[in-house]
């Protein structure tokens, strides 16, 4: 596994300044140049930040349940071979490649969205379209990341040699979790109201959060729910989260999140590089798994989502990372080299997998897994004879990346239901929040039987499916400007095509089987039968964007239409 590991970090290390040093000669990156940020410096949203404490803003922004649980749940499918060369490929010549184009694109149209972009080039019908998309991608983020996190709070009470009282994993972590958020609370009104300096919040808090890890494990008992209540917890914290103002929750949680998740990626490293702990999974396993997984060919690729390439963190790159840029230098690190780290963690995540023997993993999802491995990891620093404690760091580790992404999630679709609906005020943000969270709670209310399997091994393929395509999209609308700047597109039409042909090849395996549901059962509303009809409106929107994007890249004498684009030069 050490030797693995240590070929991956020299690959992506390569790939960082090989390609990425490549793609950013492409982009023509000039400091000379002022970034939005400088430009327009509010001190509110447009604040030129430092590459390195914006790199780690960045990162635990697009660092999420994706690169944990995508990685898991294709090896238990398909083997730990084909993923680990999609993600090593992927990132570099795809995943990267996006996060890096979305970033410096944005940055050239005064930190335009992904969507305000394809409004500049393409119109507004493809506004709308796109608009559309995006709320329908971050629905089904809610409904895959909700689940999956829901699932990690439910276990078994079992007893732990040393500890000395009952112990309850998904107990412990929902306890740490819940205790994680409402410090989160604190420090953000701490700091709002006492303006104390920020060496002496992390001193204080970071040590509270692991004494939280603490308490849950102690009282792993005390906060017990099944799969179906919590997830209804979590869409309330969600839309509490998306109302809530920033200072008050997303800063302060973000800030203590970035050290949860290097102290995770640590903790994976050291795990990796000194744990003797034989690889137990087959490297390669079948060509066809059973179950929502399907097929290698598509579902593998978009199975791992996130930790080879994800639409989601185009939105980031778009929508705050832009609005802080420094340089346009700085985009490099931040954009391709965030995503090199994010497929660092992909690889962590399957590595905490491969130890694990088939017959063990029955009734453990992938937060489960990965919790549990990064516990074993982290036994190698602190002894076994605190298992409980790493047990319950390493499932917070996977929850607090999701968090991270919940709330994020759930702001940008009321932002995306006010624009559209051209409404503001608190009323107005209350609405399009629950408008955001109604949809994802009728899903995961209605999605698992009795029994059943949870509700995100049902939406998990066609989540990742939404989220890649997303990527393709917003390439297509990167290719758009260079051609009308009369730049080269090749090295974003190239992972862009690829990504489409996946991506739409497994919208149609999902509306084949949709329809097969419906002509055997008639219109229901289980998870296949909504898994079709949402693909097959996917495929409609994409089609459209494709269309309107083809036009505009090849009519003549066009040029942007927005006010945005006219306003800069080109790369």
């Amino acid at each position: 596994m050490a030797l693995i590991a240590l070929l991956t970090l020299l690959v992506l290390a390569a790939g960082y300044r090989l390609y990425g040093r490549f793609i950013a000669r492409r982009f023509e990156l000039d400091d000379a140049r002022p970034t939005p940020a400088v430009a327009a410096a509010d001190g509110v949203d447009f604040v030129p930040t430092p590459r390195f404490y914006l790199l780690g803003q960045h990162f635990s922004a697009i660092a999420a349940a994706g690169p944990i649980a995508g990685p898991i749940l294709a090896c238990l499918a398909f083997g730990w071979l084909p993923c680990l060369l999609w993600i090593g490929l992927g990132v570099i010549l795809i995943g990267a490649v996006h996060d890096f184009s979305s970033l410096v694109a944005s940055v050239r149209h005064r930190a335009a969205s992904v969507a305000e972009m394809m409004r500049d080039h393409v119109g507004r019908p493809a506004w709308l379209a796109m608009v559309a998309f995006i709320w329908l991608a971050l629905l089904y983020v809610l409904v895959a990341f909700c689940d999956i996190t829901a699932n990690t709070f439910v276990g078994k009470t079992e007893n732990l040699t040393g500890l000395g009282h009952s112990f309850n994993a998904g107990g412990a972590v929902a306890l740490a979790s819940s205790l994680y958020l409402l410090l989160s609370i604190v420090m953000g009104l701490v700091q709002r109201r006492l303006n104390p300096p920020l060496w002496l919040l992390t001193l204080i808090f970071v040590p509270a959060t692991l004494a939280c890890i603490g308490l849950g494990t102690r009282f792993s008992t005390l906060l017990l729910l099944d799969q179906r209540g919590w997830s209804m917890a979590i869409l309330g914290y969600c839309f509490l989260g998306a109302l809530l103002p920033v200072w008050l929750l997303l800063q302060p949680r973000g800030y203590l999140g970035g050290f949860v998740l290097y102290m995770a990626l640590l903790v994976g490293l050291t795990g990796v590089f000194f744990s003797d702990l034989p690889i137990a999974q087959p490297a390669f396993k079948t060509w066809n798994a059973p179950g929502p997984t399907g097929s290698l060919f598509p579902f593998m690729f978009v199975t791992i989502a996130c930790g080879a390439c994800s639409g989601f963190h185009g939105l980031v790159c778009s929508g705050t990372t832009s609005k802080q840029i420094r340089h346009e230098t700085d985009c490099r690190p931040i954009g391709y080299g965030g995503m090199l780290l994010e497929g660092l963690v992909a690889v962590i995540s399957l590595c905490t997998v491969m130890f694990v023997a088939p017959a063990d993993v029955a009734g453990r999802g992938p937060g489960r897994l990965y919790g549990d491995g990064l516990g074993r990891f982290l036994t190698l620093i602190i002894g076994e004879e605190h298992l409980g404690f790493a047990r319950t760091f390493g499932a917070m580790a996977f929850s607090t990346f999701v968090f991270d992404t919940l709330d994020v999630a759930t702001r940008l679709g009321r932002y995306l239901v006010q624009e559209l609906l051209s409404r503001r005020g608190f009323f107005a943000r209350v609405l399009a929040t629950a408008a955001t969270v109604a949809i994802p709670a009728l899903i995961l209310v209605g999605a698992r039987a009795e029994g059943g399997p949870p509700a995100y091994m049902n939406f998990w393929v066609l989540f990742g499916t939404a989220n890649q395509l997303l990527a393709a999209l917003t390439l297509m609308a990167v290719a758009v400007w260079l051609r009308r700047e009369g730049k080269r597109t090749w090295f974003v039409v190239a992972p862009m095509g690829f990504v489409l042909f996946i991506t739409v090849w497994s919208l149609l395996r999902h509306i084949e089987a949709g329809l097969r549901a419906i002509a055997e059962r008639g219109v229901t509303l289980d998870p296949v039968t909504i898994n079709g009809m949402v693909a097959a409106v996917l495929l409609l929107l994409a089609a459209y964007l494709a269309l309107r994007c083809w036009r505009a890249a090849f009519q003549p004498g066009l040029r942007p239409v927005g006010a945005r684009a006219d306003a800069h030069s080109g790369p």
